[in-house]
Order: C-alpha cells, then sequence, then structure tokens
C-alpha cells in the first residue's frame, strides 16, 4: 500500500495482549508467546482493561481457548457468562417481535451487533451489545411504531438528546423503544428507517432502504433479516465512522467490521462499487483500515489502495485519531471545533462537504416541516447551527 500504516500504530498503544485475547481462536503455533505476554502483563491489569474497553466477555471465551476454565480467575467466567444470557434473552426476543411484525406485513433487518449475533456469530456471549438495532421502511414505519407499542414497548427517551414522539422519529430516522424482558431485564430497541442517520452524513450518502430490503437474507429460524454483506460491511464502516472511530464503545467497534468480513464472503467488486456510488471512500478507509492494522482483517489491499484519501488527508486523520486513541471510550475524545473540523475531513472532497452542510430542499423541508422556498435561506441557517452547537444522539 503507498500509505503508511505506522501512522497509526499509536491506536494499539501498550495495551497489546488485550488485542491478542480478541481474536475468536488463538492460533496454537502463537499459544506460548501469548501465554508469556498473559503472564507478564498479569490477570488484575488485562482484567481492568477488558473492562474499561467494553470487552471483558471477548476476553474470557479467548482465555478459554487457550487456559483450563479452573486455570482462570472467576471473574472471566462469569462475565462472559452473564453476558452470554444477555445477548440470548435480546435475540430471543427479537424473534418474538419480527414474527410478529411479519404478521403484519412488516420486513424488519436487524443491524450491527444484533445481526452479528442472530446469523454469523457462533457465541452470543462474544458479541457485547446495549440494544437492538433494526430498520423498516419509512412506509411501514408508524405501523411498526403501533405494533411495538401493542406488544409491551414503550416510545422512550433514552437521554436528552432523544425525543419520545412517534412523529419526530417519522421525520428524523427513527425512534426508540423499552421493554421488560419475562427474566426482568430492560431492552432498549432502536426502529429506524434511516440506516445510519449520522449528524454529519448525507442523506444521499446512506443506502435506500428500499435496495437494502430487496437485497437483504433471510435468517434460519427467524422471521428477521440480515443485509446482504456488502451492504452490511457498508453498515457497520459508515456506523464506526459516525462515532468518529473512537468515541464509545471505541475499540470494540472495529471488531464489527472484522466479523462481517471473516463471516460472511463479501464481494468486494460489488462492495467498490457501492462505495464509490455513495462517495464514501474516506470514511470507508479508515473503517476498513484499522481493523486491518490491529486484528489483521482480510481486507484486501487493492480494496484499501482503492479508496485511500490523499496523503495529505490520510496523514491529517491519521494524526487526530492517533492523538484521540480507540482505547478508554469514555474519555472526552474532541473539542467542539476539533470535532466539526474532524467530520469535515471525511467527506470524499468539498463538493461533498457542501451538500452535507447545506441538503437538497426536499430533504430540508422533510426534516424542518415548512413547505415555502422563501424558508430555506432561514432553515438553512438553522441546519448550521444544530450542526454546530447542538449534540445528537450518536
Amino acid at each position: 500500500m503507498r500509505g503508511n500504516p505506522s501512522i497509526m500504530i499509536n491506536l494499539i498503544g501498550d495495551i497489546l495482549p488485550v488485542l491478542s485475547v480478541l481474536c475468536d481462536t488463538v492460533a496454537s503455533n502463537s499459544t506460548r508467546q501469548f501465554t508469556a505476554r498473559y503472564e507478564q502483563i498479569g490477570d488484575d491489569a488485562l482484567w481492568n482493561e477488558a473492562k474499561k474497553n467494553l470487552v471483558a466477555p471477548i476476553v474470557g471465551h479467548a482465555l478459554l481457548n487457550v487456559f483450563n476454565s479452573d486455570e482462570i480467575p472467576g471473574h472471566w467466567l462469569d462475565s462472559h457468562s452473564q453476558n452470554y444470557n444477555k445477548i440470548c434473552s435480546y435475540l430471543k426476543e427479537l424473534d418474538r417481535i419480527a414474527g410478529i411484525l411479519s404478521s403484519e406485513g412488516i420486513p424488519i433487518i436487524v443491524l450491527k451487533n444484533g445481526g452479528i449475533a442472530r446469523a454469523m456469530h457462533p457465541c452470543p456471549g462474544c458479541v457485547p451489545m446495549g440494544d437492538l438495532d433494526a430498520i423498516v421502511r419509512r412506509s411501514d414505519f408508524k405501523r411498526a411504531h403501533r405494533v411495538l407499542t401493542e406488544n409491551g414497548y414503550t416510545i422512550s427517551a433514552p437521554n436528552e438528546l432523544e425525543k419520545a414522539d412517534v412523529d419526530h422519529g417519522y421525520r428524523t430516522g427513527g425512534s426508540e423503544y423499552n421493554t421488560r424482558l419475562p427474566e426482568g431485564r430492560s431492552l432498549w430497541f432502536e426502529l429506524q428507517w434511516r440506516p445510519i442517520a449520522g449528524k454529519w452524513l448525507r442523506p444521499d450518502q446512506e443506502p435506500r432502504v428500499d435496495e437494502l430490503m430487496e437485497r437483504s437474507a433471510s435468517v434460519s429460524g427467524s422471521s428477521v433479516r440480515i443485509l446482504s454483506p456488502e451492504d452490511n460491511l457498508i453498515q457497520v464502516a459508515l456506523h464506526t465512522a459516525k462515532h468518529s472511530y473512537v468515541r464509545a464503545p471505541g475499540f470494540r467497534l472495529h471488531l464489527d467490521v472484522d466479523r462481517i468480513v471473516n463471516y460472511q464472503h463479501i464481494d468486494w467488486d460489488v462492495f467498490l462499487k457501492r462505495v464509490l456510488f455513495l462517495q464514501i471512500k474516506v470514511p470507508v478507509f479508515f473503517s476498513l483500515l484499522i481493523p486491518k492494522i490491529i486484528f489483521g482483517t482480510p481486507v484486501p489491499n487493492e480494496i484499501i489502495e482503492s479508496i485511500k484519501p490523499p496523503n495529505w488527508k490520510e496523514k491529517l486523520i491519521g494524526y487526530w485519531l492517533n492523538r484521540a486513541g480507540i482505547f478508554n471510550p469514555h474519555e472526552s475524545k474532541f473539542g467542539k471545533v476539533e470535532y466539526i473540523l474532524f467530520a469535515g475531513l471525511l467527506y470524499d472532497d468539498l463538493l461533498g462537504l457542501l451538500k452535507g452542510v447545506f441538503p437538497g430542499s426536499s430533504w430540508m423541508k422533510d426534516r424542518y416541516e415548512f413547505k415555502s422556498n422563501f424558508l430555506l435561506p432561514y432553515y438553512h441557517f438553522k441546519r448550521i447551527s444544530d450542526l454546530v452547537f447542538k449534540r445528537m444522539p450518536t
């Protein structure tokens, strides 16, 4: 590759043992080396880093690939067992509500970790997640809202950035719901009609949900669907970029790309064609490069080369990512001005940035609920104000 991955070497830092155990399996020829590193760093340090970076269940499972269960401190086994039970209960509920929606003629696609856990990864305990995310067609959104609220869900605002109103969700991209599972566990369910809905992502850069539905695949034993491999990789790549690669959940974000590449067969020609069509080379480049560096994710070099940004942009974004770091996700990563500049760099070119700041009139009218073209200047000013000053959910 023309670029030098060492510009991002600080992303790895001094926690290499954590990275090693994040692999789902530890190759036999590396077991001895891993054991030595584990003993060198010590269990307490590894446990603290794994908890801090929200990957303790994954590390716990990886340790079981190297040691007997009676050789591992109990906190690893407990962490994995608790997450296993939680995710299994989430997936059971996902199947239940997808079945009800299907009976109403509403297809639903589960996104990100929900799709990885339900249809790809062999161990639910190794797929930590805080909620379930799913998309429906916008034309089905309000009907899906009715089905959810009639079956134990309450539209809710998990924080001050959200708004618990179905009309607001229909206008902006989705709503969040909460329910209490039979065993007493709370579940947050995000129902979307936009597959990404990023603050800075141009509306025309998101794949169309109707096309995603047509290309989606059924899941054995369930009414839920998952994205096609190429759409799945684009969705998680843009979601990772939406979190600026380093904001919570931080390091764990990059496992999404790694797992989709490893567990689904990607047609790289199709993937590249869609990336170029959507004009998302820069955000996808870093979403693929980071897991390729830290996990050895088998993304073809020619794909990386095909979407590589100019040298100056690669180095500048790499500098910012190095300084922020992908570990310790709850730390502050960017100042407000820094974040705006960083987000602006993720557009492929200046024209793309301008389109992102000033979307088309039809999108503006739908988003801000006005009809007259005379009001466009006012709402463009409001759009800029929202981008610069208003915090948005991620």
